[in-house]
């Protein structure tokens, strides 16, 4: 039968999808299937299946299969532009344009562009609007139908055309590896897919290349590391493609002489030669001139001493010292040990003497925690590499931020490599740079190690502030992080801020979860739920970020006919969503880790408007929200850099509890300020502080120890 999508009711991780439809002749009805995948309101579709019955939902018409028509009725035509999938277009101009050319629309559209300025409204601007648009709607058509062909998910079809434009056909075709790392989504498995499809040769040096690049690639974006031993890369490789190492292994060297990977030594193993993709390599090599410049440029700061403050400890009058007298340096300790108190005494001591500073952290939220604990302005580190004056004189920001006397950057654990190769470069020779953080906390997301790499370079001058002050030593948070920093377990059920549940059902765990962040706590503390954030190990699994967030969105933002809302692939954003961004977009100004409310779904424009925080207002192209994640249920290393008055989290052995280590425990546990409660196994609290991560492969600390003893 022939039919219309009237709303996306569900769409799972695996595309099934469940969509209210309706037919002539039909009663509006609930179609479901893998098949249906893609889909969105406004559709015409030609469904293939069989009528059945489910327990709970009643009638239902099973999707074996489907097609997308052209609309042909006038009901379905308005509709179908009236829908949002033609930008430009919103439900009255729809009704305009339908009215005035009934069931000949589409054709006019197609056909004789022009003659839409004959409806009221639309102008030659708009005209324009409007065609590019149904020109972009027909060729995403189009590509859907060409993966579906080769066995591939048609959702990708939007991010391939914005990438690649009308393109986008001819590298299906010819070279579908250029996929990969461009498009989101689209990692080896899905490019190779395609490619053997369209007859490129399972030996082909394209084919193995791509397999190299697609695992140097995974080493980095997945687990930290900026090199691969040569012998562990040829073995990925070659299991990844099913071939056999002989043939892979000349493509290494291959691949050298390209300049697209590089291969050295290993910093330890002289023997084993190892593999950096030639991005990683130049920052790292970068890196190490960098703060190899910095460490030896004669100091310009105003001030190399200072009278010693009676309110400081013994550490943190070191550290004060040391910040004062050494061009790079590294204050580190845990919480409760007066960090925060030690940056502000050595800011107030370098603006005393008529010096300038900047306090810098990676996020956002991290930035703002810095200023409330010092009392002093600061700023994201990408703002300060932006070169953006500050409008308010009284802040006492130099006009160039990265050019001030003292620059310091809280959260250094955070700092990845390519991000600390673009601050080293920018701070000016004989400024003083120092380094506040954690190195018990979780590493960056982005490749690196770069705090723990120079905590490992003895020439680079550190204090660690280990007192914990009395009115932080009460805490039951900071008493059960510092338990979990030396490998012990914190004291269980706990108390005075920190408290263990222990459930051994994972389903149960992510049930009582969601009603500690939604209902319990809300109603014993007097807040309101968005005081309390979800934090999880995992993405994936029924404790995961993904199960929790939609669980808890659900409850606290449910689908309702007057609440316009819009499906991204099996994420659906509503208005009163609270989500968060994933990437920096310097364009919007907004930056990974900061939260925010969606305002509007606005279907005519293709976008989605958010209020931060903040209080900015920012637009989302329905394009664009793979850089939204819901803030429901985070991730613990989405949530590095923030502090948040309640935390509740699941700690179970799902899927073998991969991810639970220490210094996720830690840092999970150190993200709340006034309470936290764990919710899980016995076992997995066991597992998480007794179990140690990898060390991520560098070879920054390498470098820089040979570069300073040269």
């Amino acid at each position: 039968m022939e039919a219309s999508v009237e709303q996306l009711v569900y769409v799972r991780d695996d595309e099934y999808t469940v969509a209210r439809m309706s037919a002539d002749g039909e009663p509006d009805f609930v179609a479901t299937g893998r098949a249906l995948a893609g889909v969105q309101p406004g559709e015409t579709l030609r469904l293939f299946g069989e009528w059945g019955r489910h327990a709970r939902h009643g009638r239902r018409f099973a999707v074996s299969g489907c097609e997308r028509v052209t609309p042909s009725s006038v009901r379905a035509i308005r509709a179908y532009l009236g829908s949002g999938l033609i930008r430009g277009i919103g439900p009255k101009l729809a009704y305009a344009i339908v009215d005035h050319f009934g069931e000949a629309t589409l054709k006019v559209i197609d056909g004789e562009p022009e003659r839409l300025t004959e409806v009221v409204n639309i102008g030659p601007q708009r005209q324009g609007q409007i065609v590019q648009a149904w020109q972009e709607q027909k060729a995403i058509a189009a590509l859907m139908v060409t993966l579906q062909g080769l066995g591939v998910s048609p959702l990708l079809a939007a991010k391939i055309h914005q990438v690649f434009g009308k393109d986008a056909e001819e590298v299906l075709a010819t070279d579908p590896y250029q996929l990969i790392g461009r498009v989101r989504g689209i990692a080896f498995r899905i490019a190779d897919r395609i490619a053997l499809r369209a007859g490129v040769p399972e030996r082909s040096p394209q084919r193995v290349k791509a397999a190299l690049l697609d695992r140097l690639e995974a080493a980095g974006s997945r687990d930290g590391h900026c090199f691969v031993p040569v012998q562990v890369l040829v073995r990925e490789a070659a299991q990844l493609i099913e071939q056999d190492q002989e043939l892979v292994r000349p493509m290494v060297d291959a691949l050298a002489g390209e300049r697209r990977l590089v291969v050295e030594t290993h910093p330890e193993r002289p023997d084993e030669p190892v593999a950096y993709l030639k991005h990683v390599h130049s920052r790292e090599v970068a890196l190490t001139a960098q703060l190899t410049a910095l460490l030896r440029a004669r100091s310009t700061l105003p001030l190399r001493s200072f009278e010693e403050d009676a309110g400081l400890h013994d550490d943190q009058r070191a550290a004060v010292t040391m910040a004062l007298t050494s061009t790079v340096s590294i204050i580190t300790g845990g919480p409760g040990c007066g960090k925060s108190h030690t940056v502000k005494a050595i800011a107030t001591v370098v603006r005393a003497a008529g010096g300038t500073v900047t306090l810098t952290a990676p996020t956002g939220k991290a930035a703002k925690r810095l200023s409330e604990l010092t009392g002093m302005p600061a700023m994201t580190i990408h703002r300060m590499l932006a070169q953006q004056p500050d409008p308010d004189p009284e802040t006492l920001f130099d006009e160039r931020p990265s050019q001030a006397d003292l620059i310091v950057v809280d959260e250094a654990s955070m700092l990845d490599l390519h991000l600390a190769t673009r601050l080293t470069a920018a701070v000016r020779p004989g400024s003083h740079l120092l380094l506040i953080g954690d190195s018990d906390q979780l590493p960056s997301i982005g490749a690196g190690d770069v705090l723990a790499d120079l905590l490992r370079v003895t020439a680079i001058p550190r204090v660690e502030l280990t007192h914990v002050f009395r009115q932080a030593g009460g805490s039951g948070i900071v008493q059960a992080a510092h338990r979990i920093r030396a490998g012990r377990l914190p004291a269980t059920p706990g108390g005075g801020g920190f408290w263990f549940e222990e459930l051994d059902d994972p389903a149960q765990a992510a049930r009582r979860v969601a009603h500690l962040a939604m209902v319990a706590i809300p109603r014993k503390q007097g807040v309101d739920p968005g005081q309390v954030q979800v934090l999880c190990p995992m993405r994936k699994g029924e404790t995961g970020a993904t199960a929790l967030g939609r669980l808890i969105q659900d409850q606290l933002n449910p689908a309702t006919d007057d609440k316009p809302e819009h499906w991204s692939g099996s994420t659906v954003f509503r208005v009163g969503d609270r989500v968060m961004p994933i990437r920096n977009n310097y364009d919007k100004g907004v930056f990974n880790g900061e939260t925010g409310t969606v305002t509007a779904v606005v279907r005519e424009e293709r976008a989605v408007e958010i209020r931060t925080d903040d209080g900015e207002q920012v637009t989302y192209g329905f394009d664009e929200l793979d850089d939204l994640t819901h803030a429901y249920a985070i991730s613990v290393h989405r949530s590095q850099g923030s502090e948040y008055p309640f935390v509740v989290a699941p700690i179970v052995a799902e899927s073998g509890g991969v991810m639970l280590r220490r210094k996720l425990l830690y840092t999970l546990v150190t993200r709340a300020k006034a309470w936290v409660v764990l919710v899980g196994q016995r076992e997995a609290l066991e597992l998480a502080v007794h179990r140690l991560g990898r060390r991520r492969d560098t070879g920054l600390a390498r470098r820089l120890t040979l570069a300073l003893d040269g």
